[in-house]
């Protein structure tokens, strides 16, 4: 394809065109990035190498809740680097030992680990539930069932595909990881008819409102319920907050706003305020009590570097307001999106908690999706869809009032194409 068709309807200059001709020439094209090429970030915004300004309501998919290069955890980092950074988890270190302490008392569990990604953080809790139902529930061998939703998004790993309805992450990538049973996401009577036929279901992994399936908020009830029959069928209950946790929607664990608390909870991205990979899973002892010496590992998993880093990410989050800061400002994004798309039947099914927010574009009657992306880029603001017709809305959490504004202003000027 000529650089002139890939670039279609945008101008971009020489210097932009040199970064993604190398890309597209060296780089495993396993991506469909915006054609932009950014080189510098501060909080809430982005600059590419042109020296243009960009709201970033993308926020590396949920893991710049702090918004970019937050001063306070870089000095940390910069603080840690004087004195140690890795150890490998044959030695004790003393920063892990705090974080494990920070973590537990923060989010109410008596126990914690600590990997790298998020798609680490839902392999580590379904190891953990696939032991625990080996050893306490004593489902026979081999036979232990994970439910999971439709629609889910947990990661690209061989294990995380084999659990995915996807297309787009299971063809050509088999075989695959038995023991998935994929149902309606919000289908609380599927989900039960399957617990009452099958006594070998160890856990059921949900998210509390599906990032990349385009923001689909579910029923008040299904959590509830979901943790009820849990409880009935002695089956753990896996919430996966790694796009939705620390702050995302509202609430530090986005759980929070079902009233219910998960067996197994799973953190990552927005873990590290944006500055590396960084996850954690944290449980009680009822359940961590059947992982020994050996069960599981990472060499970096609780780094010293990585350990002082969670911390402060979460006291930023915690100490500057940002969880009633995206209440309020995903509120008013919200009321002010249906209010101003009145009278546009393109629009469709505005949803969303604080700043985790979507809504669909319907291309029979309104903008042709990619047209309508790249207007937003040109006009300032970086949004991407999750799906064919569905777009996420996901800013830092430090955003105010103003650039709420811009936001809603942009996604309706860019949709008049």
């Amino acid at each position: 394809m000529s650089m002139k068709r890939f670039f279609g309807r945008l101008h971009v200059s020489e210097e932009t065109k040199k970064y993604i001709e190398k890309d597209l020439k060296y780089n495993c094209q396993n991506y469909g990035p915006l054609k932009m090429v950014i080189a510098k970030a501060r909080g809430s915004y982005v600059w590419d190498v042109d020296g243009k300004k960009y709201l970033d309501a993308i926020s590396a998919y949920g893991a710049m809740n702090q918004g970019h290069l937050h001063p306070r955890i870089k000095n940390k980092i910069i603080e840690q680097l004087d004195y140690c950074t890795l150890t490998g988890r044959g030695l004790h270190n003393n920063r892990l030992a705090e974080a494990s302490e920070f973590l537990t008392s923060t989010f109410g569990y008596q126990r914690s680990i600590m990997m790298n990604t998020g798609v680490e953080g839902g392999e580590t809790a379904i190891k953990i539930a696939r032991r625990w139902a080996y050893e306490v529930k004593k489902i026979p061998d081999n036979k232990a069932d994970v439910l999971i939703a439709s629609r889910n998004f947990w990661g690209r790993t061989i294990t995380a595909c084999s659990s995915s309805d996807d297309p787009e992450r299971f063809t050509n990538f088999g075989p695959f990881t038995p023991g998935f049973k994929i149902l309606p996401y919000d289908n609380i009577e599927a989900f039960e008819s399957e617990l009452k036929s099958n006594p070998n279901v160890a856990a059921i992994m949900l998210e509390p409102i599906q990032g990349e399936g385009g923001v689909i908020v579910p029923s008040d009830a299904l959590f509830p319920k979901i943790r009820q029959l849990c409880d009935s069928y002695n089956v753990l209950l896996i919430v996966d907050e790694v796009q939705t946790g620390l702050g995302r929607t509202g609430k530090l664990l986005c759980q929070e706003h079902y009233g219910v608390k998960a067996d197994l909870t799973i953190l990552g991205k927005a873990l590290s305020g944006g500055f590396m990979p960084i996850s954690a899973v944290l449980g009680n002892d009822s359940v961590f009590k059947v992982m020994k010496p050996g069960s599981h590992g990472s060499t970096y998993g609780g780094n010293p570097l990585a350990s002082v880093t969670c911390i402060e990410a979460i006291k930023v989050i915690q100490e500057e307001g940002l969880v009633e800061n995206a209440r309020r400002m995903g509120d008013l994004i919200i009321s002010r999106l249906k209010e101003r798309t009145k009278g546009m039947p393109y629009f469709k099914d505005i949803r969303g908690k604080g700043l985790f927010i979507g809504f669909d574009i319907d291309e029979n009657c309104g903008p042709k999706m990619e047209d309508f992306i790249e207007e937003n880029c040109m006009r300032g603001l970086l949004i991407k869809n999750t799906k064919p017709t569905k777009v996420k809305v996901a800013p830092s959490l430090l955003i105010n009032e103003r650039e709420a504004d811009f936001i809603v202003n942009t996604i309706i000027d860019s949709s008049k194409l």
